[in-house]
């Protein structure tokens, strides 16, 4: 971007990580752009009044408003409060390292947010994308989450959120530069959606590779037989299906009370940590004391290469146990084959698979948060191979997959420049430091 031009000339803006603005620019604060909290539905709305309701969570930095929920106003939460039009801005003033912000280009009739949320809405003087995007640069968005207050639970009130700065500039010039980004912008979301869809490939080429493997061989040439297992279909003809319960030597459920969670300790493996076949150690980090350590798995404890299935919330993540110095939160099962019926690595892609995967989903029960309970796992079949040939099954998946997972990280690492990109593009247009009013666009 340091070929971009820069204005002519420049002065200090007066705000740390503001720093020079272009010499035609001020700074005012932020209640002088917007009005904070305009609408909100009161408590005499009709109880069949229909909303579509975002919450917190429904709201991200990079992907806007993701989900809507259409509810009636009897049963919305209290919060749901905030009535939302059509060039507001929603900032999350709760929980505010989420970086739940959003320009909201579009809004229903019947949208409402939650009152965890400021909604703001521009002055005449000011467009409505311009301040948008001014929100949502990586400026702004670091002093919201620098003036909350709160450990655990940090938020800003909508009073301290207005007194933060924003530049004052032409209304016209605000236009343009907002009318520049949502071009630019919009080449680099293309980018970004179709890396999106090369994960998704990759994920399809994943689960294909696999599936395959655990229930047709390798042989494609091997004679057939058909097992009368909708969801396995025909196996090669000297492989056996057996009951997956058969084939185990322990089934440990570790479903009961949350062990109470400490700073320091055993790492405690949840269901965030199982992931696509391997425990990711980064996704959650929570430990237990390590004095309770054999009391709370005094059900069963790990070994390497034990086989992990989480029940629930998600349903149907598989990884296997790479050190035993971990501990097992509730909503997961531990399997361990029989040495002489079943390898577990080979037990691990087969439940990886389309087939049991889908197996999963046919017995399982619940609306809100889907689960299998571990008694309906008797129901379920396995394929079994010869151990000689399952091992050389296990070492042709791990292969492929070894390869299509370092695409996949390939992939997630160019997202993650253009996500760059696009922060950085913003942050640099919106404070001056890039003046975009003679650039063209191809």
């Amino acid at each position: 971007m340091s070929q971009l031009p820069r204005y002519e000339s420049y002065k200090d803006s007066g705000v740390q990580w503001l720093g020079e603005i272009p010499n035609h620019w001020n700074v005012k604060q932020l209640k002088f752009a917007v009005t904070c909290n305009d609408e909100a539905l009161g408590e005499n709305t009709e109880l069949d009044y229909e909303i579509l309701y975002v919450d917190i969570s429904s709201v991200s930095l990079t992907e806007g408003i993701k989900h809507k929920e259409e509810l009636l106003f009897e049963n919305a939460p209290s919060r749901a409060r905030r009535v939302v039009k059509s060039g507001d801005v929603l900032v999350s003033t709760v929980r505010t390292y989420l970086k739940a912000i959003t320009y909201v280009e579009s809004a229903e009739e019947n949208l409402i947010a939650s009152t965890g949320f400021a909604v703001l809405r521009p002055s005449e003087k000011f467009d409505s994308k311009f301040i948008g995007y001014w929100i949502q640069s990586e400026g702004m968005v670091g002093n919201i989450v620098a003036n909350s207050v709160g450990v655990s639970y940090p938020a800003i009130n909508s009073t301290d959120l207005v007194r933060l700065p924003i530049v004052e500039l032409p209304l016209s010039e605000q236009k343009f530069i907002a009318d520049f980004l949502d071009k630019r912008l919009a080449q680099v979301d293309a980018l970004i959606a179709k890396q999106e869809t090369l994960l998704e490939k990759l994920a399809e080429q994943r689960v294909a590779l696999i599936s395959h493997a655990v229930t047709k061989g390798l042989n494609p040439t091997v004679e057939m037989k058909k097992t009368g297992i909708k969801w396995i279909g025909d196996i090669p003809k000297h492989w056996k299906i057996m009951g997956l319960k058969k084939s185990l030597a322990s089934i440990v459920d570790y479903r009961g009370k949350t062990p109470e969670k400490v700073e320091q300790g055993v790492f405690l493996v949840t269901a965030r940590n199982i992931k696509n076949g391997f425990i990711d150690y980064s996704l959650s980090k929570e430990y237990v004391e390590e004095d309770l350590y054999l009391d709370i798995m005094s059900r069963g404890l790990p070994e390497i290469g034990d086989v992990l299935l989480t029940t629930e919330a998600p349903l149907g993540e598989i990884a296997q146990i790479d050190k035993t110095d971990i501990a097992l939160a509730q909503r997961i099962i531990k399997f361990r084959g029989k040495k002489d019926v079943i390898n577990n690595t080979f037990l691990k892609y087969f439940m990886l698979s389309r087939s049991f995967q889908d197996s999963l989903y046919t017995y399982s029960s619940g609306s809100t948060a889907i689960g299998i309970k571990a008694e309906r796992l008797s129901y379920l079949k396995v394929a079994v191979p010869p151990l000689e040939e399952q091992e050389f099954i296990s070492n042709f998946i791990a292969e492929g997959v070894h390869d299509i997972d370092g695409m996949v990280d390939k992939v997630h690492q160019t997202i993650q420049v253009l996500r760059e990109y696009r922060s950085t593009l913003i942050t640099q247009v919106v404070t001056g430091k890039i003046d975009v009013r003679n650039l063209k666009l191809n």
